[in-house]
C-alpha cells in the first residue's frame, strides 16, 4: 500500500489567528452587499454627498421641525450588525443560532448607541453556540406535538436573556475597546505614524492574517469612523491594490521564466479583480520583495493622510473598480494618487531586488505557490492561473490524493474511464491514489485533479477551480492517462510495493447480483446487432433494458438526449449509451445489456462495434464497467469479444460476472 502521511495538527498562534480571522470573515464577506449600498446612499445623499437629500441622507429636520431620521444611520446602527450577528450565528447553529444571535446583538446596538459590529461579532457566534448547547439538554427528551411549543419558547427566552447581557454586560466592554482603539488610530494619524502600520499589515496580508486584522478591527472603526466624518481612511490601509500590482509590474519587466510569463495574468486578476492572494507566492520565492509591498503600502497611506482622503465604506474584493466605487465625494484625486504612488514606489523597490538578486524564478513559482496553500491551510482558487491548470501536464504543488472522472450523468463513461486509470495508477505502484466517477453536478472544489470529456470542461472547471483539469475524447485509451500517471509518480512519494489492492477498487471477478436480480442476463447480451446507425442502435440497446424491467420508456428516450450532448463513444469500437443526470428515478434496477455489431456502424465519426446499454442505481452496476473498462483496453480480449460465437464467451470474458 502506498504510504498515506497524515498531516500534523497545527496549533502554532499563526494558524490560530488565520482560523479566527477566516471566521470573521465568514460573518462579514457574505453581508458586503449591504455594505455596498450602505456606501452607494451615503455618497449620494448626506450632508456633503453627490446628491444631498435631507430625508434620505439623515440631516436637516421636516416640515414639523422634527430632525430627519434617514436611510444611512438606520442602516449603520441596525440593519448591518444584525446582518453580521445573524451570519455568525448561523454559521454555528444554522437559522436558530442565526436568530437568536440577531436578537442578542439588538441588546448591544441599544445599549451601545453606537455601531456595534464588534458587539456583533461576539454575540452572533454567541447566541448560536448557546442556543446548541441548551437544545442538546433536551435532544430527544421533549413528547411528540410538544416540539415546536419547546422549541419556539425556548429560543425566546434564552434570546431575551442575551439581548439583557448584552445591553447590561457586553456593550460597555466593546464600547470601551472601540473608544480606545479609535483614539489610538487618532494617535497614530495625528502623529504621522499610521503608515507605519504596514509594516504589520503587508506581511500579515502574505500570511494571510488579513482577515483577522481587517474584518476583526479596521472595518469596525473605519465604519465608524465613516459615520462621523463621512470616510476613513481606515478602509485602505489593507485594501489598497498599489502594493500589489508595483511587485507584478516589476516582474513582468525583470522576472525571469514562469513567473515572467504568468505575471500579466496575475495583474489582471489582482488590480481589476482584487484577488490580493495571487501575489502572494511572488512574494515567497523572493521574501525581500515583502520590502517593496511595505514600502508601497506606507506610501499610500502617507498619501491619504497628506490629501484627508478615504471611502465611505469597505471596498470588498480589493479591485480597483471597488475602490474607486466607494471613494468619498471630496477624496478621488487623494484615492487615485495613493494607489498610483504605492504601485510606483512598490514597483521600484521590488525592480531593484529583482535586478540585484539572483534566483531561478521558473524553478520556485510551484514551489512558491504550494507554500502559499500551506500557508493558506487549503486549496488556493487563484494558484492554477498561476500553474497553468487545464493540462494534464500542468505544474503541480501537492502530492495527487484524488482524482474524479466527471460527465453528465456519472455513471456510464465517467465509471469506465475510471476503471481504466485506476488500474494503470495501481499498476504503477500507488493503489493508494484514489481515482472515482461523479456527476458534473455534484463535484466539490476537493480534488486534484478532474477529468471530463472535452465538451464538459467547461462546465466541470467553475467548480473545481483547485484541481488540474484535463480534458479528453476518448475514455478508453487516451494518451492522456499516461500523463497523469506521470504526474502522480512525480507529485507522490515513492510508491508502494506492487500487488495492493484497495477495498474500492472493483475487481472482475466481483458478483452482480443486487436485490435478486442480475445486472447482466444472458438474454441482455445480442451478438448480432440490427441497426444501421447510432439512434437505432440506442434503441436497440435501450429496449433490451426495457425489456427485463431495469427502465421506462422515458430512459430511453433520455439516452438520445444524453448523447446529443456528449458522446458516449470510449475508444476501442466501444460505446455506452446511458441516461441523463436527471433520469435516474426513471431506473427500476440496475442493469447492463451488451449489442455487438460484426461489421461496426458509424457513432459520430467512430466506428463503434460494441454497444453498451447501462442504467445504474447508487454503484452497483460499477463492477460490470470495470470488467467492460479491463477488456476493452487489451487488444487480445477485444479481438476474443469480435470473434467470440455465443453469448457464454462473452459473459466468460467478463469473468463469470453472474457466479
Amino acid at each position: 500500500m502506498a504510504t498515506v502521511s497524515v498531516a500534523k495538527q497545527r496549533t502554532s498562534v499563526r494558524v490560530g489567528v488565520q482560523k479566527f480571522g477566516t471566521f470573521l470573515s465568514g460573518m462579514i464577506m457574505p453581508n458586503i452587499g449591504a455594505f455596498i449600498a450602505w456606501g452607494i446612499i451615503t455618497a449620494l445623499f448626506i450632508k456633503t454627498g453627490w446628491v444631498p437629500f435631507p430625508e434620505l441622507g439623515g440631516f436637516g429636520n421636516n416640515a414639523a421641525g422634527t430632525p430627519n431620521v434617514g436611510l444611512v444611520g438606520p442602516m449603520i446602527t441596525y440593519l448591518l450588525p444584525l446582518l453580521i450577528a445573524y451570519t455568525g450565528g448561523k454559521m454555528v447553529y444554522d437559522v436558530r443560532g442565526g436568530v437568536v444571535g440577531a436578537i442578542g446583538t439588538m441588546g448591544v446596538i441599544v445599549g451601545a448607541g453606537i455601531p456595534m459590529f464588534i458587539g456583533a461579532m461576539i454575540m452572533g457566534p454567541l447566541g448560536g453556540w448557546t442556543m446548541k448547547k441548551i437544545d442538546a439538554i433536551w435532544d430527544g427528551k421533549i413528547r411528540p406535538g410538544f416540539e415546536m411549543l419547546v422549541n419556539n419558547f425556548s429560543a425566546g427566552i434564552w434570546g431575551a436573556l442575551l439581548a439583557m447581557l448584552g445591553f447590561f454586560g457586553i456593550s460597555p466592554l466593546v464600547q470601551a475597546f472601540s473608544t480606545a482603539a479609535g483614539n489610538f488610530v487618532q494617535f497614530l494619524v495625528h502623529n504621522g505614524l499610521l503608515p507605519l502600520t504596514s509594516i504589520f499589515i503587508e506581511p500579515a496580508k502574505v500570511l494571510f492574517l488579513n482577515n483577522a486584522i481587517n474584518h476583526g478591527v479596521l472595518t469596525p472603526l473605519g465604519i465608524q469612523q465613516s459615520l462621523d466624518q463621512g470616510k476613513s481612511i481606515l478602509f485602505l490601509l489593507e485594501a489598497n491594490p498599489g502594493p500589489g500590482a508595483g511587485i507584478l509590474l516589476a516582474y513582468m519587466f525583470f522576472g525571469r521564466g514562469a513567473a515572467k510569463a504568468s505575471a500579466p495574468g496575475a495583474f489582471i486578476i489582482q488590480f481589476l479583480g482584487g484577488i490580493h492572494e495571487i501575489y502572494f507566492p511572488y512574494v515567497l520565492m523572493r521574501p525581500l520583495l515583502i520590502l517593496g509591498a511595505i514600502a508601497g503600502g506606507m506610501t499610500g497611506i502617507a498619501t491619504l493622510a497628506i490629501t484627508n482622503s478615504g471611502l465611505v465604506a469597505p471596498a470588498a474584493p480589493g479591485s480597483i473598480f471597488a475602490v474607486i466605487a466607494q471613494t468619498s465625494r471630496d477624496s478621488y484625486v487623494g484615492v487615485i494618487l495613493s494607489v498610483i504612488l504605492a504601485a510606483t514606489v512598490s514597483f521600484l523597490v521590488s525592480s531593484l531586488i529583482l535586478r540585484t538578486t539572483h534566483h531561478s524564478d521558473e524553478v520556485d513559482l510551484g514551489a512558491a505557490t504550494s507554500k502559499m496553500e500551506e500557508l493558506k491551510g487549503k486549496k488556493s482558487s487563484v494558484s492554477s492561473a498561476l500553474l497553468g491548470a487545464g493540462g494534464g501536464t500542468a505544474l503541480l504543488t501537492r502530492p495527487i490524493e484524488n482524482i474524479v472522472f466527471a460527465c453528465d450523468a456519472g455513471m456510464g463513461s465517467s465509471a469506465m474511464g475510471a476503471s481504466v486509470l485506476r488500474n494503470k495508477i495501481k499498476a504503477a505502484g500507488f493503489p493508494g491514489v484514489k481515482v472515482t466517477n461523479a456527476a458534473i453536478a455534484n463535484l466539490t472544489d476537493t480534488y486534484d485533479v478532474v477529468i471530463t470529456h472535452q465538451d464538459l470542461a467547461e462546465r466541470a472547471q467553475p467548480l473545481t477551480t483547485g484541481a488540474v483539469h484535463v480534458s479528453v475524447d476518448n475514455f478508453m485509451n487516451s494518451p492522456r492517462y499516461d500523463e497523469i500517471v506521470e504526474l502522480v509518480k512525480s507529485s507522490n512519494a515513492a510508491p508502494a510495493a506492487q500487488g495492493s489492492t484497495t477495498a474500492a477498487e472493483p475487481t472482475a471477478q466481483a458478483a452482480t447480483a443486487v436485490g435478486g436480480k442480475d445486472v447482466l442476463l444472458a438474454e441482455s447480451v445480442i451478438l448480432n446487432g440490427t441497426a444501421t446507425d447510432r439512434d437505432s442502435a440506442i434503441d436497440e440497446a435501450g429496449k433490451l433494458l426495457l425489456d427485463r424491467g431495469s427502465v421506462d420508456m422515458d430512459y430511453i428516450h433520455a439516452m438520445h438526449e444524453r448523447e446529443e450532448s456528449v458522446s458516449t463513444y470510449m475508444g476501442s469500437f466501444l460505446a455506452i449509451p446511458h441516461g441523463t443526470n436527471a433520469a435516474k428515478d426513471h431506473i427500476l434496477h440496475s442493469g447492463v445489456s451488451i449489442v455487438r455489431y460484426p461489421e461496426g456502424i458509424d457513432w459520430g465519426g467512430k466506428q463503434v462495434k460494441f454497444v453498451v446499454g447501462v442504467a445504474g442505481i447508487n454503484n452497483e452496476h460499477l463492477h460490470i464497467l470495470a470488467s467492460i473498462a479491463k477488456i476493452f483496453t487489451n487488444k487480445a480480449q477485444v479481438a476474443q469479444l469480435e470473434q467470440a460465437t455465443s453469448v457464454e464467451e462473452v459473459l466468460d470474458l467478463f469473468g463469470k460476472v453472474n457466479a
